[in-house]
């Protein structure tokens, strides 16, 4: 399980898709967005597995799958 501090931002790629840029600008494209964090800028801490070997089309940042979140401010 990781703990992730970040900024969601939509990544207009292929045909768009939402990911979490971490406050260490590491990238991260959950598999599973919940709709309440779908908000361009929102801060959020999720935990969430890491999905190594993970195949998609989309070739950003480092697949996750949330497991629990909350938003901050």
């Amino acid at each position: 399980m990781k703990k992730i501090t970040g900024k969601v931002q939509f990544i207009n790629l292929e045909m768009g898709f939402w990911g979490i840029v971490g406050e260490n600008g590491k990238e991260w494209h959950p598999v599973n967005m919940p709709n309440q964090l779908k908000y361009e800028g929102k801060q959020v801490t999720v935990k969430a597995m890491v999905l190594p070997g993970d195949v998609s089309f989309v070739m950003w940042g480092t697949p996750i799958k949330i497991v629990s979140f909350s938003t901050i401010g």
